[in-house]
């Protein structure tokens, strides 16, 4: 393989609900999900026998004939979208196989958007686009350049042009939306970058500003998205004046299938015409009979009700950790089951030491431990989880100590 990942020792071989097994039959708690993608958790039945039903009767045919699933899960997002609160102009889906495709559809949507109304006002130069620092997008060119990393940009440039980046929550980085700005993209709660939620007022704010113009207002739900706030999106808090013209979404979408979204509003669709975009493997009916079924469960109101449930355990035992060892553990952000626990210092031996106990925890931004466990997970669970994370600080604290 291509050294582009640096993985720990145990080799995964089989996962049921919120647990993985190694291959040596060794039991993990899993707290990342998949990095938030297992929102139903390992080998769900129902999603199982979906798979297998579909795989027998039809797996693809292309965007060159219709198939029973593809308007389907379109009419199904733009449906629970509606009613879970959330982009209430929400008019037609762009399905495709990932969320930086998601991304680099909205992206492309928004310049061509650009173009027409540019041309309208005599502006040849409205293309550029606006996004924040501690974002992330994804790692084609198109999202990588709305992604402000160095890490992630400084091997790949130059990229594309017409970028510029704002802070979060800075009522200043709206300056830098102006006549020339197509688009914005922003994640209501910044899940690689550390968990920082976007608040109301700033997103009201931005969506004021967009409007007046005349730009592309893109939310970027990849990670927050799907239920795991404890609505079905993460904007659905937020009043109608913050709502989006475009929503991306995948990870959860297809609970390990590959598959994404682009969600737009009748204004947006109604400048993009035939050839404009497309994809080979998007929306084929096995993608889209998956993410159907899943949808339709992370939309229930009981599991919703569930994710705010069992937010709280979360957020109590953090508190406790945080109470332990107030020096260490810092800031706990996040809503729902998208938690991040800012730390003093590296978290990684914190991780490593977790994961020899039988727990599995990631990071995001800086020193900051991320927990997004699959939205199915039992109190009890995470109270396991927990106390598994409390020994691990303990012996990572004190091995520290001793050094």
């Amino acid at each position: 393989m291509v050294a582009t990942y640096s993985r720990p020792t145990p080799v995964f071989t089989k996962g049921m609900g919120v647990h993985l097994y190694d291959l040596e039959s060794r039991k993990y708690i899993d707290f990342t999900a998949g990095i938030a993608v297992m929102a139903l958790g390992h080998s769900d039945a129902e999603f199982l026998r979906i798979l297998n039903d579909q795989s027998r009767t039809l797996i693809h045919t292309s965007n060159l004939y219709h198939n029973p699933w593809t308007g389907s899960l379109s009419k199904l997002l733009v449906d629970k979208t509606r009613e879970s609160g959330g982009m209430h102009e929400a008019s037609r889906a762009f399905i495709c196989n990932s969320g930086s495709e998601a991304n680099e559809a909205a992206l492309k949507f928004a310049r061509k958007v650009g173009k027409i109304v540019g041309a309208q006002k005599n502006n040849q130069n409205k293309y550029e686009m606006v996004s924040f620092n501690n974002s992330f997008h994804g790692r084609t060119m198109g999202s990588l350049s709305a992604t402000p990393n160095p890490k992630y940009q400084a091997p790949f440039s130059p990229l594309v042009p017409g970028f510029s980046h704002g802070n979060l929550n800075d009522l200043k980085a709206l300056d830098l939306i102006t006549e020339n700005t197509c688009g914005v993209i922003i994640e209501p709660i910044q899940g690689e970058g550390g968990i920082h939620i976007a608040t109301s007022e700033f997103l009201t704010a931005l969506r004021k500003k967009c409007k007046e113009v005349g730009a592309v207002l893109i939310y970027d739900e990849i990670q927050c998205g799907m239920g795991r706030t404890g609505k079905l999106w993460a904007h659905s808090y937020l009043p109608k004046e913050a709502h989006p013209d475009i929503l991306t979404t995948a990870k959860a979408l297809g609970n390990g299938f590959p598959i994404g979204a682009t969600i737009v509003t009748e204004e947006i669709s109604s400048k993009i015409v035939l050839g404009d975009h497309g994809t080979t493997f998007g929306g084929n009916p096995f993608a889209s009979r998956l993410g159907h079924y899943v949808l339709g469960r992370l939309s229930e109101p009981a599991l919703l009700s569930h994710v705010n449930e069992v937010s709280k355990v979360f957020r109590k035992r953090l508190e406790q950790l945080q109470k332990r060892w107030p020096d260490v553990v810092g800031e706990i952000r996040g809503k729902g089951l998208i938690l991040g626990v800012q730390l003093d210092r590296d978290p990684t031996p914190l991780v490593k030491a977790a994961r020899e106990r039988g727990l599995l925890v990631i990071t995001a931004g800086k020193n900051t431990l991320r927990l997004v466990p699959a939205l199915v997970i039992e109190e009890e669970v995470v109270e396991e989880g927990l106390s598994i994370l409390e020994d691990a600080m303990e012996a990572w604290l004190a091995e520290e100590a001793k050094a």
